[in-house]
């Protein structure tokens, strides 16, 4: 796998010495004078004793090269260590290029605000193809921190974000002997011991995985997960290397803190690469949902077996979210896929006891038509790759739930309030503004002044990122924002706007309204069970009856505004 990667060291020896022995074969005519007497030496030539010391040492050099070669192909610690080596150097060189790249560029004194801006686009440009190449050269987590920072639209410029797109088709495929020895070192069997068909070539490929169908002895058709072996040999050192460049940074540039990301890569990294969690958050799910498929129409595939680094699933294939095309052809409505997706996610975030799937991108999600409807559908959602889940504390589920009925109700004081809360957020308006437009992928007059009903459009969009790259305070304070919020709240944001870009492609006939008043239900049942909790505590008698009647009115509202919504919709489609 490594061959192509490293030049074999006895041609480096080889080279190394020829050069050395250059000048010995071609000295020049050379003249000596001096006062008392006159004379010319000409062609010059290396006495036997010089001929023998380099001759001698070329072979030297020979050997040396045979014995590293030999090594290299034969010594897997010897070879770590080169591999080692070497990817320290990727890392180190592209991250002392982009450094020197930013600290001439931001250490110049610019006439305009347009000259500074255009200025650092081009470092931006530079710097992100620089690290693309160091990130495509290591592989491993180095392709899965690449997509994560295309994801990162609201915080980085579009130079970086849209340089790490080609890291999506990317990823590293390993060998079918790569897996035959993995099955052999964690189960002790042969991959024909377990499967009458194994198709060499994966369905899949990802960072971290990639998966093949077969079908075992039973008959019964899988998906296997494996884990790329090559990741167990540097996993440690790459997030290592991660870390130390993000906290360099932080040293070199204090005003532009990164430092989460690094941190965040430390915690979910070795998670994600225990496929056992996987299972069990997969199970804990599907167990969750089974109820509520007249609301979500969720499939998540059965777990045959799990081991740490191999996976066997049931096999559920579907069509992409975004395939349009697919769902009119089967009469799927995208407006209820829409819905279920909206209850699927918010269900996660605030109800409680219940884990959030923290990597709900366009590849981890299918849709597949139903032969026969069940549950009010005609189609189910598939979700799959539940290693990434995170348990939000029940206190943020429900000040998160505050915050966005305030949102809704353009209640900016409780906007504020809530927001200081979940975000470690100051008494700083710029901030504020800051903090609403990056939670709610809207420019800050929109999301102060919330309307559910409106679409965000590429204008307001390319508004955002215009704000964000040619205003330095803006791009300064969000990453001081970012870099003090809890960790749980970044991945809320994460999911946020996945599912967000997820509805958007969906292209509901309904627009936006529907998904807001989903959430908004989800969040008044959150804060309906808190306020109870907290009326059952604080009173008795009379003043009991009277709060809790108090809350339960406050709760129906909020679930009317979706039962009326639904009615009229109903209403409309009968009409049409």
């Amino acid at each position: 796998m490594y061959k192509s990667q490293f030049t074999p060291l006895l041609f480096r020896n080889y080279r190394l010495l020829s050069k050395a022995q250059k000048p010995l074969r071609s000295l020049p005519t050379t003249s000596i004078t001096s006062k008392a007497t006159y004379s010319t030496v000409s062609n010059i030539k290396p006495s036997k004793s010089s001929s023998s010391k380099y001759s001698t040492l070329f072979k030297f050099g020979i050997v040396i090269g045979l014995a590293s070669t030999l090594l290299y192909y034969t010594n897997d610690s010897f070879k770590h260590t080169i591999l080692t080596v070497e990817r320290v150097k990727v890392v180190t060189v592209a991250m002392i290029r982009c450094f020197a790249l930013y600290k001439e560029t931001l250490g110049r004194t610019y006439e305009t605000d347009h000259e500074r801006h255009q200025a650092l686009a081009k470092t931006h440009k530079q710097a992100a193809e620089i690290t693309l190449k160091a990130l495509e050269k290591n592989g491993g987590i180095y392709i899965k921190l690449g997509q994560h920072i295309t994801a990162l639209t609201y915080l980085l410029p579009p130079e970086w974000t849209d340089t790490m797109i080609p890291l999506q088709d990317k990823c590293p495929q390993s060998s079918m002997a790569e897996i035959e020895k993995l099955f052999e070192n964690d189960l002790g069997k042969k991959l024909s011991d377990l499967f009458i068909e194994f198709d060499p070539n994966p369905v899949g490929v990802a960072s971290l995985a990639q998966v093949h169908i077969a079908k075992l002895k039973t008959g019964e058709k899988v998906a296997v997960k494996i884990q790329h072996p090559s990741l167990k040999e540097f996993v440690p050192l790459d997030v290592a290397l991660t870390k130390m460049v993000f906290d360099l940074m932080y040293k070199a540039f204090p005003e532009y803190p990164l430092t989460w990301l690094g941190e965040e890569m430390q915690n979910s990294i070795f998670v994600e690469l225990d496929f056992t969690e996987e299972a069990k958050n997969s199970i804990q799910t599907a167990e969750y949902f089974k109820n509520l498929q007249r609301e979500t129409a969720l499939r998540i595939p059965k777990i045959v077996e799990a081991q740490s680094r191999i996976l066997i699933m049931e096999y559920a294939q579907g069509e992409r979210l975004d395939n349009l095309k697919y769902m009119k052809d089967n009469n799927i409505d995208p407006s209820d896929v829409s819905s279920c997706l909206s209850h699927i996610f918010n269900s996660m975030i605030f109800t409680p006891g219940v884990s959030l799937h923290c990597d709900p991108h366009g590849g981890n999600l299918a849709i597949r038509k139903l032969e026969t409807p069940k549950n009010g559908h005609n189609f189910e959602i598939i979700l799959y790759d539940h290693g990434l889940y995170r348990q939000i504390p029940l206190e943020m589920k429900r000040d998160y739930s505050h915050f966005w009925l305030a949102v809704l109700d353009n209640d900016i004081p409780n906007m504020k309030k809530y927001s200081q809360k979940i975000a470690n957020l100051p008494d700083d308006d710029q901030k504020f503004r800051i903090f609403m437009s990056a939670i709610t992928g809207r420019a800050p007059d929109m999301a102060l002044n919330y309307d559910i009903s409106t679409r965000r459009s590429n204008a307001e969009i390319q508004q955002i990122q215009s704000q964000i790259n040619s205003e330095g305070s803006v791009i300064e304070d969000l990453m001081d924002i970012l870099s003090n919020m809890p960790r749980m709240v970044l991945l809320i944001l994460k999911t946020n706007d996945l599912t967000r870009n997820l509805d958007e492609n969906l292209s509901s006939s309904l627009g936006p309204e529907r998904t807001f008043l989903i959430m908004a239900n989800y969040c008044a049942k959150c804060v309906y069970e808190e306020q109870k909790e907290n009326i059952n505590a604080t009173f008795r008698g009379w003043s009991w009856i009277t709060h809790s009647v108090s809350n339960w009115w406050s709760y129906q509202k909020r679930l009317s505004s979706l039962f009326v919504y639904d009615i009229l919709l109903m209403v409309k489609r009968l009409t049409h």
